[in-house]
């Protein structure tokens, strides 16, 4: 059973699509141990409280230094003895350590079809602005693994959906969490948790 803690930043409805998937049993295997949030008001932490899932608030704020929080936020990763981390919109630079320490056991939805607007800065409504300033045609989602840089690490899956000529970035944000984002997270979940990818290298590779 693999057991996976979610990172979540905001609303949730990445969070939500995963519960949804491990109550229907289309994601197989796998236990979600615990919600963590750097935002004291996520509606993420109701959502994960209404079906019994243990939620915390870690907020850099409550800490004198960066390195108390990063040591609070793995101390409880780790008692819950994760298997995999999910950032499901987490707008918070992740330890060192805890990338380091958890070495291809987190992983990463970006709202882009990466290398495509993805990196510093790009997040959230920000990336659709920016996919609708350039005039792109196709834009998408990815599920990557997190290394050390942002948004580098090796891909899983990725899911392209269509930029419509009237799209403002709010209805282009909600087309892609609603065709790409909560079909692929829980997907690559469901992979790694019953042994279909692995990493190698920098590449993800399909176990047959």
């Amino acid at each position: 059973m693999l057991k996976i803690t979610v990172l979540v930043s905001g609303n949730g409805t990445n969070l939500q699509a995963i519960i949804d998937k491990i109550e229907h049993k289309e994601i197989r295997n796998t236990e979600l141990v615990g919600v963590i949030s750097n935002n004291p008001n996520a509606y993420a932490l109701e959502r994960a409280k209404k079906h019994g899932i243990p939620a915390k608030c870690i907020s850099p704020k409550s800490f004198e230094t960066r390195e108390q929080f990063h040591q609070a936020l793995l101390e409880v990763v780790n008692a819950w003895k994760t298997d995999l981390i999910v950032l499901a919109g987490y707008l918070v630079i992740l330890p060192k350590a805890m990338v380091e320490a958890y070495s291809s056991r987190i992983i990463n939805i970006h709202p882009s079809l990466i290398p495509s607007f993805c990196g510093q800065g790009f997040y959230g409504l920000k990336v659709h602005e920016a996919v609708l300033a350039r005039g792109v045609k196709v834009t998408g989602a990815t599920v990557h693994f997190v290394d050390g840089g942002t948004d580098t690490g090796p891909i899983s899956l990725q899911k392209a959906v269509e930029v419509k000529e009237d799209d403002t970035p709010e209805a282009l944000q909600k087309r892609v969490m609603e065709q790409a984002e909560w079909e692929i997270l829980p997907k690559a979940i469901d992979m790694i948790a019953n042994g279909k990818i692995k990493v190698i290298g920098n590449k993800v590779q399909k176990v047959k």
